[in-house]
């Protein structure tokens, strides 16, 4: 009999099984959730990591990284009234997408445990929070889910962008994967599971953007 291996996912607490292998890692999968992750004994040490952040050149000038943020910024642009103050979470060495909403009329507030580690900027609530590019990086997703939904005020709007996982047989060839830093992967089931936490629905727009709606009878904590 061939033993499968558990894990519990570091989303919900549920147990995982065995998704993927392929020459360097393992992949497992949440029963509950459907979060797709990497097995703790293969994730970087923080200098590793840090030191592959250092290497992106991502910059305000770049018109090409500016057409991909777009796809957070415009829809949520439409939501948004003009004013609208925002916090993007895990800007990164270069912020971007802020100087994009500020540019626009939308104040802006930035916050990066590496780069931009400010954490009172945490302790406030905003219209609206992002997070491009983050969520498949961190080791805690639910700490740092929850982290920035409590950022969101009643009425207010938490944006994602993240690769999203179609199934077993595209994953073992996506590309996605292969970046050592990505560690959790998402799938519109989870985003559904995570949504039904939260009291809320998922919306998708395009293949990589989700946006959540905060329901406006939630609790708020101290405003701006």
């Amino acid at each position: 009999m061939t033993c499968i291996k558990t894990r519990h996912c570091p989303l919900c607490r549920s147990v995982a099984k065995e998704y993927h292998q392929d020459n360097t890692r393992a992949y497992f999968q949440c029963r509950n959730c459907r979060l797709v992750f990497v097995q703790p004994e293969a994730l970087l040490s923080a200098e590793e990591e840090k030191s592959r952040y250092d290497l992106h050149q991502n910059s305000p000038d770049d018109l090409g990284y500016r057409t991909f943020l777009s796809r957070m910024c415009v829809p949520l642009m439409h939501r948004l009234p003009l004013g609208s103050r925002g916090l993007d979470v895990g800007c990164g060495p270069g912020p971007t997408l802020s100087v994009m909403f500020e540019e626009c009329g939308y104040p802006m507030a930035i916050y990066d445990p590496l780069y931009a580690a400010d954490e009172s900027v945490l302790e406030i609530e905003y219209d609206f929070v992002t997070a491009t590019e983050v969520i498949e990086h961190v080791h805690r997703p639910q700490h740092s889910l929850t982290r920035m939904w409590r950022c969101v005020k009643a009425g207010g709007y938490l944006g994602i962008m993240t690769k999203l996982v179609i199934d077993q047989d595209v994953f073992a060839n996506w590309h996605y994967k292969n970046d050592e830093t990505h560690i959790c992967f998402y799938s519109k089931d989870t985003f559904g599971w995570i949504a039904s936490q939260w009291g809320t629905e998922p919306v998708f727009v395009g293949n990589d953007v989700i946006i959540f709606q905060k329901p406006r009878g939630s609790r708020t904590r101290r405003h701006t």
